[in-house]
C-alpha cells in the first residue's frame, strides 16, 4: 500500500527563491506542452507522443534564448510537470470514452502564476535525500529544514514540495509499505449514518456531535474578508490581507482534518466492520444546505475510513445511496412513505418507535452485512434459470403464437386466446423475417 506523509518545511530566503524558480519553470513546461498539443490538433496533425513532446518543450527549448533559463532547475522537475500533463490527457480520453468511472473529466487547462497552490515533484532519479541531521536535500535548492512530527516507515520513492495559499511549505513523501498492520480482531460491527445535526450516528446508539468548524470561525472570516475588500487591488496591503484570509481558512481545514483523523481511527480500532451510505455529496452541495454539507466534510471522512480499514485489516463497505435506510423499519422491514427532514422520529404500523438517524444506522448495518456475505465468492442468491413454458406467462394459452404462416392459422378451434396487440409504428420489429411472413414492424419508410 502506498501512503503519503506530509511534513512542514521551513526554507530560508535563498531556498524560497530557488523554489519559486522551480515552480515557474514547471508551470511553463506544462503550458508549453499543452499549447503544442492544442496547436497540433487545430492544424489537423497527429497527436504528439510523450517522447516527442518532451524533446520539443524541454530538450530543444533549452537551446533557445527564450527558454535557456530552464536549465537552472532540476530536469526531473520539468519531466514530472510534463508527466502530469500526460496523465491529465489520459484521464480526459478515458472519461469521454466511458472507460473511466465517475464524473466526466474536462480537458487540461493552462496553469497560472496566480494559482493559490504551487507544487513540484522529485523522484529517485533526482537523488533527493533525507540527511542524518534531519534536513531534506533537494537538487539545485539546498538542504531544507523539516519539522519531523513522526518518522518515515520506509524509504520514500518521491517527494512533492507544496506551497499553499497561506504561504506555507510542505514536503509530501510517498512511501510504499510492504507489510500490513492488522489490528487484533474484535466482534463488534457498526453502521454509520452521516448527518448535519449529528455528524455521525452509529448503529449502537453513539451520537457524535457536529463540530461545525466553519460556522464557529465565521465571525473572524467575515472580518478578514471585509478588510480584504477595502484594500486597493494590486497593492501590497491587499496581498497581505489575502494571506491572512488564507491562513484563517487553512486553520479551519487543518482543525477539521485532525478531528476526522482521530474519529476515524477510533471507529476502525473498535469495530471489525464499518458500513456507511454512499452519499452524493456533489448533489447535496447544490442545495440550500450546501455550506453545512461542505463544512461537515463527509467525503474526506469516508475516505479516511476506507484506507484505514484496508491498512489495519478491517472490513469497509458502502451501501447504495438509493437504499431506503430512513424509511425502512429496522424491526419488520416495512418501507413507509417519504418523510420530511423535520420529522426526527416516527412510528411504524408494527408498533415500533424509531429515531430517524438511529433507525437508518441499523438498516445500513444490516444492508452492509448482507452484501458482505459474498466477499469470498459464495452465491447468496439463486441464479437465473429459464422458466418452464407453462410458467412463462400468466395465462396458459397465451404462450401459443397468434401469427400465421402463408394464411394457415396455428390456433386450434375452440381456444380462447386474447387477440395480439398490434405493434406501435415507432417500435422497431425484428431485423430478419421468414419468407412470406407479413411485415410486422421496422422503422417507418419515411425514416
Amino acid at each position: 500500500m502506498q501512503l503519503r506523509y506530509n511534513y512542514r518545511v521551513h526554507p530560508d530566503t535563498a531556498q524560497r527563491e530557488a523554489l519559486a524558480r522551480s515552480f515557474g519553470c514547471a508551470r511553463v513546461v506544462f503550458n508549453d506542452g499543452l499549447r503544442a498539443r492544442q496547436a497540433a490538433r487545430e492544424n489537423g496533425e497527429k497527436y504528439l507522443s510523450d517522447g516527442e513532446l518532451s524533446k520539443q518543450v524541454i530538450t530543444q527549448a533549452k537551446d533557445t534564448p527564450e527558454r535557456a533559463w530552464l536549465g537552472e532547475v532540476s530536469s526531473v522537475v520539468l519531466q514530472q510537470a510534463l508527466a502530469d500533463l500526460n496523465v491529465a490527457y489520459r484521464n480526459f480520453f478515458a472519461s469521454i470514452t466511458s472507460k473511466r468511472k465517475g464524473r466526466k473529466v474536462s480537458p487540461p487547462r493552462f496553469r497560472s502564476r496566480k494559482d493559490n497552490r504551487q507544487a513540484i515533484r522529485f523522484t529517485k532519479n533526482s537523488r533527493f535525500k533525507v540527511l542524518d541531521n534531519g534536513r531534506l536535500r533537494l537538487p539545485k535548492i539546498g538542504d531544507v529544514p523539516v519539522r519531523w512530527s513522526r518518522s518515515l516507515p520506509a524509504e520514500p520513492s518521491s517527494v512533492t514540495i507544496i506551497k499553499d495559499a497561506a504561504g506555507r511549505y510542505f514536503a509530501s513523501f510517498v512511501v510504499q509499505t510492504t507489510e500490513d498492520e492488522p489490528l487484533p480482531p474484535v466482534e463488534s460491527e457498526v453502521g454509520i449514518d452521516l448527518g448535519l445535526t449529528h455528524f455521525a450516528l452509529l448503529s449502537d446508539g453513539t451520537k457524535v456531535a457536529a463540530p461545525r468548524f466553519l460556522r464557529r470561525a465565521a465571525r473572524k472570516l467575515k472580518r478578514l474578508q471585509q478588510d480584504l475588500s477595502r484594500k486597493t487591488k494590486g497593492s501590497n496591503r491587499r496581498k497581505k490581507a489575502v494571506v491572512k484570509v488564507a491562513r484563517a481558512h487553512a486553520r479551519v481545514a487543518d482543525t477539521r482534518r485532525d478531528w476526522q483523523h482521530k474519529l476515524s481511527t477510533a471507529i476502525i480500532r473498535d469495530n471489525q466492520a464499518v458500513y456507511v451510505e454512499d452519499l452524493c455529496v456533489v448533489g447535496l452541495g447544490r442545495t440550500r444546505l450546501a455550506k453545512s454539507v461542505h463544512d461537515a466534510g463527509w467525503s474526506q471522512f469516508v475516505g479516511m475510513l476506507a484506507y484505514k480499514a484496508a491498512r489495519y485489516g478491517r472490513v469497509f463497505g458502502r451501501v447504495d445511496r438509493f437504499f431506503p435506510s430512513t424509511r425502512m423499519c429496522s424491526d419488520c422491514g416495512r418501507i413507509n412513505e417519504k418523510m420530511d427532514l423535520s420529522v426526527r422520529s416516527w412510528v411504524c404500523p408494527c408498533g415500533s418507535t424509531h429515531d430517524r438517524d438511529h433507525n437508518a444506522a441499523k438498516n445500513l448495518l444490516a444492508a452492509g452485512r448482507a452484501d458482505n456475505l459474498n466477499d469470498r465468492g459464495a452465491q447468496i442468491r439463486p441464479a437465473r434459470v429459464l422458466a418452464p413454458r407453462s410458467e412463462a406467462v400468466i395465462h396458459p394459452d397465451a404462450a401459443c403464437s397468434t401469427r400465421s404462416v402463408e394464411g394457415i392459422s396455428v390456433l386450434e378451434s375452440g381456444e380462447n386466446v386474447k387477440a395480439r396487440r398490434p405493434r406501435p409504428w415507432w417500435r422497431p420489429g425484428p431485423r430478419r423475417r421468414s419468407p412470406g411472413s407479413p411485415d410486422r414492424g421496422g422503422w417507418p419508410a419515411r425514416w
